[in-house]
């Protein structure tokens, strides 16, 4: 049962953690830190400054030039200087942000893909000129108790799902131990069999229509096939595989609350732009516990 106070007050604390220049108390330590033993120009604002601003603009939807417009307004009798917009364009894409989350052990994640349109101008550009600009995908982990981002991996449109289950799971394993994976039918290869039963992680993969058991196949795609064509609906409970539909969640509240879209031209500035999402996804997630 949802504590709708409780969740009315995290909402409200999105709204002050996004505008907290307070992060500015300890300026000159972090910069000292980072200065130290580089050579050539030394930074002027430090890593967690630019990184606020980085979850100002990918909350609001702001271009650089407007991010400049909200720094000025809130902190301009805080901070040395106010950063122009090519520097806070230029540093947020050279943020090293990674979706580390550490949930423990044990855990159960599910694993799917979503598009994200690499431009907002509509389908009328697209009939209209005869345009077609393509779309991202972004394949994630999401712990399904927590419905957090665990990993996240951009590709192109033309990768398929299963070729990322590993590289989604040994991410998550990097910080917890992993019980079960679901997904969809996407995921379902030998390869990606094996690869769980040698990690010793459960596979809550279902299995194509049109599967057969055969003795080149995984021993454990096996006997997914045989429990799902016996009885599909008991495979589906143990496995807890109704749980997967945490993931859609996810994907759908990283849709409304930053848009289907991204702003940056440049591949890299794209993935950059959706780990800050999935960063400050993550963050509001977590004050809801």
């Amino acid at each position: 049962m949802v504590n709708w106070t409780s969740y009315n007050e995290s909402l409200v604390r999105r709204g002050e953690v996004i505008l907290d220049f307070d992060i500015i108390d300890g300026w000159y330590v972090e910069l000292g830190r980072m200065n130290e033993g580089k050579r050539g120009a030394t930074y002027g604002y430090p890593n967690s400054f630019v990184q606020l601003l980085g979850y100002v603009k990918a909350y609001f939807h702001l271009p650089y030039r407007q991010t400049e417009g909200v720094v000025g307004a809130h902190a301009a009798n805080k901070i040395p200087s106010i950063p122009d917009y090519s520097t806070i364009n230029r540093r947020v894409n050279k943020l090293d942000i990674k979706i580390k989350e550490h949930i423990g052990n044990d855990i159960v994640i599910a694993l799917d893909s979503t598009g994200i349109k690499v431009a907002n101008r509509g389908e009328w550009m697209r009939h209209k000129w005869h345009v077609r600009k393509g779309y991202l995908k972004i394949h994630v982990a999401v712990d399904i108790k927590k419905k957090r981002i665990l990993s996240l991996e951009v590709t192109s449109e033309e990768v398929h799902d299963g070729k990322m289950l590993k590289k989604l799971v040994d991410n998550v394993s990097e910080n917890n131990k992993t019980k079960r994976v679901l997904a969809d039918g996407m995921y379902d290869s030998n390869n990606n069999f094996r690869y769980l039963s040698k990690n010793h992680i459960k596979p809550g993969i279902k299995t194509r229509r049109n599967s057969k058991v055969k003795s080149t196949n995984c021993n454990a795609r096996n006997m997914s096939v045989l429990r799902q064509r016996t009885n599909l609906k008991g495979w589906k409970r143990s496995v807890s595989y109704g749980k997967r539909w945490m993931v859609e969640t996810v994907f759908s509240c990283i849709k409304r609350m930053f848009g289907e879209y991204v702003n940056a031209r440049k591949f890299h500035n794209m993935t950059k732009e959706l780990i800050i999402k999935a960063s400050l996804y993550n963050m509001f997630v977590a004050m809801r516990m």
